[in-house]
């Protein structure tokens, strides 16, 4: 296992909900990108294109993803045993998974860099925040884009990499690293949102439990209603209200 198999990924949607599906893909693999608009089989939501500025009249004339050719290259791409890489990897699994692309192995920028974040001092995790927090030097690389968020992913991911490479010694154990901690859920350190915002999370479950309680609800909740399904806050908040409890 070593770099040549890594599959660098965005993808831009119709929005986040249970229903909503591609409308723009980028991948970088063995040195070459690919890049493309779709028309997706639902509408564009107003909000997803505040985001994106994906319109709907920008892919009326796209072909879908489902009968496209660059999904059959990226099917065979990911049929193999190459790693898909991505900023919340989870959720363009999900949307690959839902347009019958199906994913092996997955390593996850969003919580490598929790993990690695081991005090909690950096405030968002989000793909571009982490490009200006460390001044990372990236061309031709606009925001909400999938091409320019592939390429601010791979120097993030190169960042992190040789950062764990300095402990682990070796590429192959690097990677292997990087798969499992992003198949299992991270334990976040500090609220980066609401009234304790830069708070410790296990400061505030000894003084305000009910709090971490409310909240931990209102995630089970949107992961119910198929809102979003966001397993390290959820894994966390029930940590710190059930510690004797075994995970």
């Amino acid at each position: 296992m070593n770099k040549s198999k890594l599959v660098f990924l965005d993808t831009e949607t119709t929005g986040i909900g249970a229903g909503d599906r591609l409308c723009q893909v980028a991948y970088s693999f063995a040195g070459k990108e690919a890049e493309a608009l779709f028309k997706p089989p639902v509408p564009i939501e107003i909000e997803a294109m505040s985001v994106t500025h994906i319109t709907n009249k920008m892919v009326a004339d796209k072909e879908s993803f489902s009968e496209s050719q660059f999904k059959s290259d990226l099917a065979t791409i990911l049929a193999g045993d190459n790693i898909l890489v991505a900023h919340n990897a989870q959720f363009d699994v999900e949307m690959l998974r839902r347009e019958g692309v199906e994913t092996k192995k997955s390593i996850d920028t969003l919580k490598i860099a929790q993990q690695m974040d081991v005090d909690g001092d950096i405030p968002k995790y989000k793909l571009q925040y982490l490009r200006y927090y460390f001044d990372l030097d990236v061309a031709d690389a606009s925001a909400h884009d999938a091409l320019g968020d592939v390429r601010v992913l791979e120097r993030l991911f190169e960042r992190y990499f040789q950062e764990m490479l300095l402990d682990l010694g070796s590429e192959e154990k690097v990677l292997q690293e990087m798969i499992e901690i992003s198949a299992r859920p991270v334990l976040i350190k500090k609220f980066n949102f609401g009234k304790y915002i830069g708070e410790q999370v296990s400061e505030v479950a000894k003084k305000d439990a009910g709090y971490l309680t409310w909240l931990f609800n209102q995630k089970i909740m949107a992961r119910e209603n198929g809102l979003e399904n966001d397993e390290n806050w959820i894994y966390t908040l029930d940590k710190y209200l059930n510690p004797n409890r075994l995970f």
